[in-house]
C-alpha cells in the first residue's frame, strides 16, 4: 500500500522529469560553512523548523519565515530547517532565501524537501542552504550515492533520513556522516520513539544522529538525548509556541548529552 510519502515522492519525480534544466551545466556552490560543527556540542542541538503546514496537521502557523528564523537564532537554535515543498507543506524556495539571508552564516540552514534529482540538490545550494535532505525510503542505492556525492561536491552536508535498520545499513554504505531517524511510522503515522531508539542503537559508524518527528516537549528531547541522539528536529511545537518560544527552545537547547 502506498504511503503518503510515496505519493509525495511521485509528485516530485514527475516535476523533476518536467524540469528542462541541464544540471551538469550548472556551476553552483553552497555558502561556505562547517555545518557538521552545529551537531558536535556538549548539549543537544536543536534544528528549529520553519513549517507552515503539513498533510497531517493542516495549517500550523501563519508566519513570516525570516521573522521566525530570527526568533529561532536569538533563542539558541543550532540550525534551522526550512520546508520548501509547496503543494503539501506550504513552503517555497523563497522561504529558504529569506531564512538564509537572516542566518548570514551564523547557523546552518537545512533545505527540507523531497530531493529526487540533481537539480534539487543544486537548488538547495543555489538558494543558500548548507544541508540537504536525502530520504532513503524514496531513493535507490544509486541515487543515494550520486546525490550525496553531488551534495558534497557542491559544499552541502547531506542529512540522510531513515526509518528502520535496513535503511540505516543502506546509508552507512555510502558513508553517511549525518543521519536522521524519523520516529513517524509511515503506515500508521504514529510516533514510536522506542523504534527510533532501537535504530539508533544499531549504528555501526561514527555518524552524528538527529531524532526527527513528534518531539513536542522538553521531556521528548531529553529522551532523545538519553537514547544517543546528537540533535533533534523540532517543528510544530516551536511554530505553535508563540510567546512561549524562548522558554521552550531555551530549555530544549540546554539539555546535555550523556558522556
Amino acid at each position: 500500500m502506498a504511503t503518503y510519502l510515496d505519493r509525495i515522492a511521485e509528485f516530485h519525480r514527475a516535476r523533476a522529469s518536467a524540469d528542462g534544466r541541464a544540471w551538469v551545466e550548472r556551476e553552483v556552490r553552497a555558502p561556505r560553512l562547517e555545518a557538521r560543527a552545529a551537531f558536535e556540542k556538549e548539549t543537544i542541538s536543536v534544528i528549529a523548523e520553519v513549517k507552515k503546514q503539513s498533510p497531517s496537521a493542516g495549517v500550523i502557523a501563519d508566519i513570516q519565515p525570516d521573522e521566525q528564523a530570527s526568533r529561532y537564532i536569538d533563542n539558541g537554535a543550532a540550525a534551522i530547517s526550512v520546508l520548501t515543498d509547496g503543494p503539501h507543506f506550504g513552503g517555497s524556495l523563497d522561504d529558504l532565501r529569506q531564512v538564509t539571508a537572516v542566518a548570514e552564516g551564523r547557523v546552518a540552514v537545512l533545505r527540507k524537501d523531497f530531493t529526487v534529482c540533481e537539480n534539487d540538490v543544486l537548488d538547495a545550494a543555489d538558494n543558500g542552504a548548507n544541508i540537504v535532505l536525502l530520504i532513503a525510503t524514496i531513493l535507490t542505492d544509486g541515487e543515494l550515492t550520486d546525490l550525496s556525492q553531488l551534495a558534497v561536491k557542491t559544499g552541502l552536508l547531506p542529512l540522510f533520513e531513515v526509518h528502520d535498520v535496513n535503511e540505516l545499513r543502506r546509508v552507512e554504505a555510502v558513508d553517511a556522516a549525518l543521519i536522521g531517524v524519523n520516529q513517524r511510522d509511515l503506515h500508521t503515522f504514529t510516533i514510536d520513539s522506542q523504534r527510533a531508539a532501537m535504530v539508533r542503537s544499531e549504528a555501526r559508524s561514527n555518524a552524528l544522529f538527529v531524532c526527527e518527528s513528534g518531539l513536542k516537549t522538553v521531556g521528548d528531547v531529553q529522551n532523545a538525548a538519553d537514547n544517543g541522539f546528537d540533535a533533534v528536529l523540532v517543528g510544530e511545537a516551536l511554530m505553535r509556541a508563540g510567546d512561549g518560544l524562548p522558554d521552550l527552545l531555551g530549555a530544549m537547547s540546554s539539555i546535555r548529552k550523556p558522556k
